[in-house]
């Protein structure tokens, strides 16, 4: 283990993922969510060819006995794109990534319903936090659609977020039970595969013929999301999840600055003051995570039975 490479890692792909949001944003206005979807896929099938490659796992990489299970890991994370891709071109880039912070907060949520994970006051406390910091920046889109200036197309972008943000969560939930059995590389294989074929049911929605510098930007996406995968799996082989998870919050500031200086958006108190305690509430839950691993580990120390 080498925790500071891991975090350095993380901190990549971070940066990675977050311009890569930015290049989906800036051709948004012209090119549909579903043919962003398609280059964002495809041009990162390449990259992670080169990766298997490298790492000589191109052969048993991809093997697999569960062909079902990547089929709807496929369905649900193609779905978060996209509405996550819709809403890009809705909201500005701090408020569409604080409201994706609802994710991570979800999957205890959903774990508990799904998995049968026993979640006790102190995380459930502790998603409650984050909820309410979730509610708090949705409130203004919201409440907009009752006044005399309603913002109909703010709200529709606070809601595709927030739907984009439940589906990340339920694949999470996917990926916990795909893990049990599928090796990391196929997953993520996979993933990328399947979304290029999904995105391809749009085609008679609209795409568009995008110009040289949509394009551009569109295969940007595709490379730099190929790339950050890869840092940000490789993170997790050199420090453990409860090291490196807090550090996907590093993506509000660069999406404040990215948001700033490239998008000309200023965020709002209720974007700010939501999104410190999301922040809280998700490193809240990290730390109780690390907390019951410790705990776990020490009783397989214990006893054979764990």
């Amino acid at each position: 283990m080498n925790p500071i490479r891991g975090i350095a890692l993380k901190l990549i792909s971070v940066l990675l993922f977050s311009i890569m949001a930015s290049c989906i944003k800036a051709a948004s206005a012209h090119v549909p969510p579903g043919e962003a979807v398609f280059f964002r896929s495809i041009f990162a099938l390449p990259v992670i060819f080169g990766w298997l490659l490298l790492r000589r796992e191109l052969r048993t990489g991809l093997k697999t006995d569960n062909v079902m299970g990547h089929f709807w890991r496929g369905v649900i994370g193609t779905t978060a794109m996209a509405l996550g891709f819709s809403a890009l071109g809705l909201l500005s880039l701090p408020e569409v990534t604080a409201i994706g912070y609802a994710a991570p907060l979800l999957v205890v949520v959903f774990a508990a319903m799904f998995l049968g994970e026993q979640v006790r006051l102190f995380r459930l406390s502790a998603v409650g936090l984050g909820l309410l910091g979730v509610m708090i920046v949705l409130y203004p889109r919201l409440s907009s659609l009752s006044g005399e200036n309603r913002d109909a197309v703010a709200a529709l972008g606070a809601v595709l977020t927030l739907g984009s943000a439940t589906f990340m969560a339920l694949a999470q939930i996917h990926i916990r039970r795909l893990v049990q059995t599928e090796k990391t590389s196929a997953i993520v294989f996979y993933f990328t595969l399947s979304s290029a074929l999904l995105s391809l049911l749009t085609l008679p929605f609209g795409w568009v013929m995008p110009t040289g510098y949509e394009a551009l930007l569109l295969v940007a996406a595709g490379l730099l999301g190929g790339i950050a995968q890869i840092f940000l799996t490789s993170a997790y082989r050199f420090a453990p999840a409860s090291t490196v998870a807090p550090f996907d919050y590093a993506s509000m500031l660069l999406a404040i600055v990215i948001g700033y200086f490239i998008f000309a958006e200023t965020p709002t108190i209720h974007t700010l003051a939501g999104a410190a305690l999301i922040i809280c509430a998700g490193v809240l839950i990290i730390w109780r995570e690390r907390q019951l691993g410790l705990k776990r580990g020490a009783r397989k120390t214990l006893t054979p039975q764990g």
